[in-house]
């Protein structure tokens, strides 16, 4: 009896085993996350439910927030990249330029409107230090004859002013004095030039010349307020120009009377550490600016001289006036040759006809020809070289920005700004070779000099 009660209790045993073993497969795939949770961790069936039991008890008593970790099936995610490194090195390297241009962009255009705004005393500026150029060293021939600073100022100053405005009042009463005469062979010109037009190889009719005559005159009546609007600004043209040359005149009296003591205050607002380096290019740049103006002054002196000459041998009206304007274009490069000689050529065409116009053109062509190739180099010699190309396109930009004075302006500055960066490269390089000698341990020798010293000196 005891035996068979025995192996009954066995019995339900193993059948209650087998139930729970079954119960257990059943949850573990009622999951849904694949294969049982026994099977990946490489546990028996019961095992895996007993865990798995036990997990869901921890994770009960843990919160609504608990979140489980992710299954260790689940594939490995790598993290995202910082955006700056996900562009390419060339994109980036052209944003850093690109943004950096920009900013150089936008300070070039406020200093452009800068500059447009007081332009008036920017060119008065510029006027009175090319003049005080052309005056200074009259000043210190005087203080070496013993005149004291504001006697010697004086004197150069009022005569200086006093010699320009003489020039330019001559100009003016030649020109009023030969302005009937230039009229009357304008005219008589005009109706040779228009006998010439129907008498030509061109024949021009008679109705063809009438019908020019009239456009022209119906142009001038449609074009009346403009050209009424272009005389009023011609006045206020005039005013500007009053104005300035006022404070060109102030300008150059102080220069001329303290300018080594604006030099000096100027040179409090450079940093200290190119303090001395601008020191020394600053007497360097006023040598070159005075050599410029003194030898353009001579340049400009001899064409207008030998122009003049060939113009009254020659028989053309305002010989003198027409020097004078010759005189006065030579301070623009390039440029002012080329419209200073064709004004003396059509003024021959038009009072003496083609034959003395061709001989004008031959003296101008001449002279300017002697100019460029004899006078320059020996008068300005290498102090105030500029290459063509340099000098071009300073003449461009200036009269772009600022006209003619602009264009007066350019190449001095083109030629300052070239002596200024040579010294100053050179004084780098002289640091640095006196940095290396301090640096270098005694008895070592000399450093080697840099390159560009060794190849300025070849």
């Amino acid at each position: 009896m005891t035996s068979r009660m025995d192996r009954l209790r066995s019995a339900v045993g193993r059948w209650a085993a087998k139930a729970a073993e079954r119960r257990a497969e059943v949850e573990g795939a009622d999951a849904g996350h694949g294969e049982p949770a026994g099977h990946r961790s490489g546990l028996s069936n019961v095992e895996a439910g007993r865990a798995q039991a036990q997990q869901e008890a921890a994770d009960s008593g843990r919160g609504s927030d608990y979140v489980p970790p992710p299954p260790q099936y689940a594939p490995a995610i790598a993290a995202k990249p910082e955006p700056a490194a996900a562009v390419p090195w060339g994109v980036r390297v052209a944003a850093e330029a690109g943004w950096r241009l920009l900013v150089l962009a936008g300070v070039v255009w406020v200093l452009m409107k800068i500059v447009s705004t007081i332009s008036l005393v920017i060119i008065a500026f510029s006027a009175g230090l090319l003049i005080t150029a052309l005056l200074q060293p009259t000043v210190a021939r005087l203080r070496r004859l013993g005149l004291g600073r504001g006697v010697a100022t004086a004197i150069t100053f009022i005569g200086g002013f006093v010699i320009m405005g003489l020039v330019g009042w001559f100009v003016v009463w030649q020109v009023m004095e030969n302005l009937d005469t230039l009229t009357d062979k304008v005219q008589a010109g005009i109706q040779e030039l228009r006998d010439w037009a129907l008498n030509g190889p061109f024949h021009v009719s008679e109705d063809q010349i009438n019908d020019i005559a009239q456009n022209l005159s119906d142009w001038i009546g449609d074009n009346s307020k403009e050209l009424t609007s272009a005389g009023i600004e011609g006045v206020t043209v005039v005013v500007e120009f009053l104005s300035g040359a006022l404070l060109s005149m102030f300008v150059t009296l102080f220069l001329l009377y303290d300018g080594r003591r604006i030099w000096e205050w100027a040179l409090k607002f450079v940093p200290a550490a190119a303090r001395e380096g601008v020191a020394g290019a600053g007497p360097r740049a006023w040598a070159t600016l005075t050599g410029y103006v003194r030898g353009t002054v001579i340049v400009a002196f001899i064409d207008a001289v030998f122009i003049g000459i060939g113009l009254y041998f020659l028989n053309v009206p305002m010989a003198v006036p027409l020097a004078v304007f010759i005189f006065l274009f030579a301070f623009i490069p390039i440029i002012g040759a080329v419209v200073s000689g064709a004004l003396a050529v059509v003024v021959a065409l038009v009072t003496n006809g083609i034959v003395t116009a061709a001989l004008t053109l031959a003296v101008v062509l001449a002279v300017q020809q002697i100019e460029s190739h004899v006078l320059q180099p020996f008068i300005l010699g290498r102090l105030v070289r500029v290459h063509p190309l340099a000098v071009v396109l300073g003449v461009t930009g200036g009269s772009l920005i600022a006209g003619i004075p602009g264009a007066v302006v350019a190449v001095p500055l083109v030629a300052v700004s070239n002596t200024v960066v040579g010294y100053l490269k050179g004084y780098a390089n002289e640091q640095t070779l006196r940095r290396l000698r301090e640096a270098a341990p005694p008895g070592g020798g000399e450093p080697e000099e840099p390159a560009g010293e060794r190849d300025k000196e070849k």
